[in-house]
Formats: C-alpha cells, sequence, structure tokens
C-alpha cells in the first residue's frame, strides 16, 4: 500500500529531521485513537483477509466503507489541531464524497482495471460489478458522479503496490508523511519533564 510508503518516509524524514535540528523526535499524541481502530478492524475483514471477505455481500461491504469513512473524519475532528490531520481530512472527504456518491464504493473505469491486470480476460471487467474483494466498484468515466475523484491516477508499472489511487489517497498519503515527518507532539517527553521537576 501506498500509505506504508507514506509512513515510512515520514517516519525516517522525521528521525533525520530531529538529527539535524539537535531535538528529539516525537510521534504527535492523539485523542479517541481507538476511533481508527473500530474503524479499521471491519474493513481488514472485508477487503483484506480472504477467508472473511466471502462473508459479506457487496451491500454489506459499501455500508461499512462508508461508515468506517465517517468514523475516522470523527477521529480527525478530535485531533483537527495537528495541520497533518487536516490534510488527512481533505483527502477522507474527497474520498468519501465520490464514494457516497457512487453507491458506497469507490469507482475505477474498466480501463484502468484492464491497464492494472493486463493477463485478464476484457470479458472480466463487467460494468457494475465489484471486481474481486475489493473496495472499487467498475463504472465508466460518463457514468460516474465526480469521475475525478475516483481511482483514475495510475502509478507505474513497476510500482509493487496499489498502483491505482485517487486523488483523495494523495492526500491521504500526504496528512500522514506531515504528521510524522513535521508535525510536533504537544508535550514534551518524560526525560524533559524530570529536570524540570527536579529543579522546582
Amino acid at each position: 500500500m501506498i500509505l506504508i510508503l507514506g509512513i515510512a518516509a515520514g517516519w525516517l524524514s522525521g528521525v533525520i529531521r530531529s538529527r539535524i535540528t539537535g531535538t528529539p523526535y516525537r510521534v504527535p499524541e492523539f485523542s479517541k485513537i481507538w476511533l481508527v481502530l473500530i474503524a479499521v478492524f471491519p474493513q481488514l475483514l472485508i477487503f483484506q483477509i480472504p477467508y472473511t471477505a466471502g462473508w459479506f455481500s457487496d451491500t454489506a461491504a459499501a455500508a461499512v466503507l462508508v461508515i468506517s469513512q465517517l468514523l475516522l473524519l470523527v477521529f480527525i475532528w478530535f485531533n483537527r489541531d495537528k495541520v497533518g490531520m487536516c490534510i488527512l481530512g481533505l483527502g477522507l472527504i474527497l474520498n468519501l464524497l465520490v464514494i457516497t456518491l457512487n453507491g458506497g464504493l469507490m469507482p475505477i473505469a474498466s480501463e484502468t482495471a484492464a491497464a492494472l491486470y493486463p493477463d485478464v480476460p476484457s470479458s472480466t471487467w463487467e460494468i457494475g460489478s465489484r471486481p474481486g474483494r475489493s473496495k472499487n466498484i467498475l463504472l465508466q468515466p460518463e457514468d460516474t458522479r465526480l469521475a475525478l475523484l475516483s481511482d483514475s491516477i495510475l502509478l507505474p508499472e513497476w510500482f509493487l503496490w496499489t498502483r491505482a489511487l485517487s486523488p483523495g489517497d494523495l492526500f491521504i498519503v500526504l496528512g500522514v508523511f506531515w504528521l510524522l515527518a513535521v508535525e510536533k507532539s504537544a508535550k514534551p517527553a518524560l526525560p524533559e519533564i524530570i529536570p524540570e521537576y527536579c529543579e522546582k
């Protein structure tokens, strides 16, 4: 997933930045982190784990995807004091908008799907269907509401992970990168608190 690359790049950049400035590296503190767990766990069951994915219908998958996005937005609202969270939230809103307007799943054009899987017969890409157990639904651009916000960005073939992205995905990755690379924790680390306390 490109999100993993965003996390890795953000963490590495944050560590390098802390070394250059001579300040300790700290991951920002978040409020209501349990909302993320509640939002992400059902997505893992439906979209990531083959054994459990078959338990859910396309309608249930669409409903869970929308609800989980809403829960993540609630989490972002509680942490909106961070610039990275605002960027991430913008990406989620863009994704949620196009998903909601197109039946609860992320639209992807059959041409894009065919480019992702050139060895799969073209007859496989039936308009209106959900490819495998993915979050996508196959729609033609002219039949897609807000098609520009769909999974229309195709990465090069050498990219190892998800190659079809939406503009919202890019903002999400940028937000995560900003949180780990630039954002600072509101509270000092424990070793910095102790000397101040002892002086009193």
